[in-house]
């Protein structure tokens, strides 16, 4: 139950970290900046996986953030599910 609740939080930490990411990449804040270095370290790792596999980028939008988010409500509503569910079985 443990191990479902800390995978939980992390999904979700994440997936408002993705949201932060793409709301800074209309506002194109200084890429100097510590905090913002963070964020797109962060996160351009599982963009770049995104990428390799499927065309994100149409009419100069990119959709791998909102792919990444359909990857996290994914694994929440399934993975995190069925963890809980094992939890309450044993």
């Amino acid at each position: 139950m443990a191990v479902s609740q800390i995978l939980d939080i992390a999904l979700t930490v994440y997936m408002w970290i993705v949201i932060i990411s793409s709301l800074l990449s209309f506002v194109n804040p200084d890429p100097y900046n510590p905090l913002v270095r963070t964020i797109y370290n962060l996160t351009e790792p599982v963009y770049r996986i995104i990428r390799k596999y499927i065309p994100t980028i149409v009419y100069n939008i990119d959709f791998a953030p909102f792919i990444v988010i359909l990857i996290i409500i994914f694994l929440k509503r399934f993975l995190i599910q069925s963890l809980i569910d094992l939890a309450y079985s044993l």
